[in-house]
């Protein structure tokens, strides 16, 4: 007799039902948590499905991007390429990939890596297309900055007169700069050849540094020596060569730039060696490491609009702002927009020099002009002839050292220390200060032509507590940074670190935000970044908010001693006798301070 199996019964029926649903839904958990965006397609390339991390990146809603809304999510730009690669690849039915722009949620765009893959039945037919689409736009970013940098390199090189030569990690010759080829008369590829080295050098030379240049070659710190090369009118010159390493994120030599000054003529050669190879070294270095400015806060686009007008013209720019606003990252920006970009960009910090050595500094020395003045010396303005000076911390020129400068501003014209020569100059002047210098004119410590002549163009920096808007963006950028430099891996940030990032003051602003991110990096064991609230001690309550007791009676007692101390030293903030002094604090915390509780010091002026 034959066995006909029962048919199951309802109850086994709802109970495999059960386990199916709980199968689906612990598979979409599990498609819902996996750190990437993924989708399921129909055959025509209608959406079925999207997972969890996919709205939360783009903001739609499954209503929004069901069937073919999920076009919406992308760059307009970027949709018909993306919709002719989608289309090719379901006629083929092979699997494939293609690169667009998404939105954000927050409406930025980032390049995307879309990759498509088919699900086929038992005949073969296709019934789903599922895909994930990586965040690639770090890379992208990456790479244009890397090709913009090396032609940005290119066009440095060219145009600085000296000698300049990549090398491999060895030290063969991978690339040199026109003025090493018109020097020598070899072609490029002439310089790459194995006999280099032998043909240009003088041979005694060769012999001479053989074991030294090798033995330096392996470490990764600078190096230089002397030498004489030969030129292609068949005279040896000497050179002075010197060498330095660019490095990996793990310390290890990647190339060895090499400059070479001539330095024949002796008496000149040390004024060429100390400012041009200092000149070219900064500019190397600044080429490659270039750090974009990020944020999109009104204020800040307001800043980045004047940069965009000042930077063709040759106008004197003065920047105003905070310690740690981006002073010197504006300055440069101004720099490298200017026609002036192929020309140095000298910096100096009118504040790190002594005011006895000031002057000399700026403008150069004669032989003797001074005890210790063994030769004579070209200033920064000569050396930043062409191209532009920087002058950080302007107001802390002296004021002998402000009545050259306004010369040098109305003239374009001055005379080293010790000497009766004009100089003449083409020099862009852009100037910085973190003083308030109106309140330095009527104290009389900071000339009131020269500030005229200073203040053609103001630009004004915010501090970061202007632009909180910006600080989820700069804190993705440092973390992002922070993170490759360290070998880590950190995708997510804690919603209480970032509402105490954008609730504190940040008195050393971007500096300070930086030290306190890297700082975040370091002691982060997973992939989620947050900081320690004792790390931003000075959290004040919002401006409306009652202060507390305790809290109003000190800055109550903080405003008597500081008007106290104005009252001593008849309104005056810095020097030996000011107010700053008096207290004991820097001057730039006293202004802050200041500012922050309305003092009007100048009614201090009469006491």
């Amino acid at each position: 007799m034959t066995h006909v199996a029962s048919p199951p019964s309802r109850e086994d029926l709802e109970n495999a039902l059960t386990e199916a649903k709980r199968v689906d839904a612990d598979l979409r958990r599990i498609i819902d948590t996996i750190p990437v965006l993924a989708w399921c397609n129909l055959p025509d390339g209608s959406n079925e499905f999207h997972n969890q991390r996919w709205y939360d990146y783009t903001g739609l809603s499954p209503q929004e991007a069901s069937g073919w809304g999920w076009r919406a999510a992308f760059q307009p730009d970027d949709l018909d390429p993306l919709m002719e690669t989608w289309t090719a690849l379901q006629s083929s039915g092979e699997a494939g990939e293609i690169e667009a722009r998404m939105r954000r949620y927050d409406g930025e765009y980032r390049w995307f890596l879309l990759r498509f893959e088919p699900l086929r039945d038992e005949l073969g037919n296709i019934v789903r297309w599922y895909g994930t689409n990586t965040d690639i736009d770090d890379l992208k970013r990456a790479q244009v900055a890397l090709r913009q940098d090396q032609e940005e390199l290119r066009r440095i090189t060219d145009a600085i007169p000296q000698a300049i030569i990549v090398l491999s990690p060895e030290g063969r010759p991978l690339y040199t700069n026109r003025a090493a080829l018109e020097y020598t008369g070899l072609s490029l590829e002439e310089v790459r050849a194995e006999d280099y080295r032998a043909r240009i050098f003088h041979p005694e030379d060769l012999e001479r540094l053989r074991e030294a240049r090798q033995s330096a070659l392996s470490r990764p710190v600078p190096f230089s020596h002397e030498q004489r090369a030969l030129g292609k009118d068949g005279r040896y010159r000497w050179f002075f060569i010197c060498y330095n390493p660019l490095l990996d994120g793990e310390g290890r030599i990647v190339r060895w730039y090499a400059t070479g000054t001539d330095i024949d003529d002796r008496e000149r050669s040390e004024d060429r060696l100390r400012n041009e190879t200092l000149a070219l070294r900064e500019d190397i270095v600044r080429s490659s490491m270039f750090d974009e400015i990020v944020g999109s806060s009104e204020v800040l686009r307001r800043v980045l609009s004047q940069v965009s007008k000042v930077s063709p013209t040759d106008s004197t720019v003065l920047i105003l702002g905070e310690t740690g606003t981006g002073k010197e990252l504006i300055a440069h920006a101004i720099h490298d927009r200017s026609k002036r970009s192929a020309g140095a960009f000298i910096r100096v910090n009118c504040a790190a020099i002594p005011a006895s050595l000031i002057a000399s500094e700026l403008f150069g020395h004669e032989k003797g002009s001074f005890t210790g003045a063994l030769q004579r010396r070209v200033g920064r303005f000569e050396a930043a002839d062409g191209g532009t000076i920087f002058l950080d911390e302007v107001g802390e020129l002296p004021p002998a050292t402000q009545v050259a400068l306004l010369r040098v501003l109305q003239e374009r014209e001055f005379e080293r220390v010790g000497g009766n020569q004009t100089v003449s100059v083409d020099v862009r002047v852009i100037a910085a200060t973190n003083r308030d210098l109106s309140a330095a004119v009527a104290e009389g410590t900071f000339r009131r032509d020269l500030f005229y002549r200073l203040n053609v163009f103001p630009i004004r920096l915010p501090a970061l507590r202007e632009r909180v808007d910006d600080i989820p963006l700069l804190v993705e950028s440092l973390i992002g940074r922070f993170a490759k430099k360290a070998g880590k891996v950190i995708r997510h940030m804690s919603k209480s670190t970032l509402d105490q990032l954008k609730a504190y003051d940040w008195p050393g602003n971007i500096r300070e935000l930086q030290n306190v991110v890297e700082r975040g990096v370091i002691l982060c064991d997973g992939d989620t970044f947050s900081i320690d609230k004792s790390w931003l001690p000075r959290i004040e309550p919002k401006s409306g908010t009652t202060r507390a007791p305790l809290v109003a009676d000190l800055v109550e007692r903080e405003r008597e001693m500081i008007e106290e101390a104005l009252r001593e030293s008849a309104g005056a903030v810095s020097g030996h006798t000011g107010a700053a002094a008096k207290l004991g604090i820097p001057r730039q915390t006293l202004e802050s301070k200041i500012r922050k509780l309305g003092i009007d010091r100048h009614r201090f002026r009469a006491v």
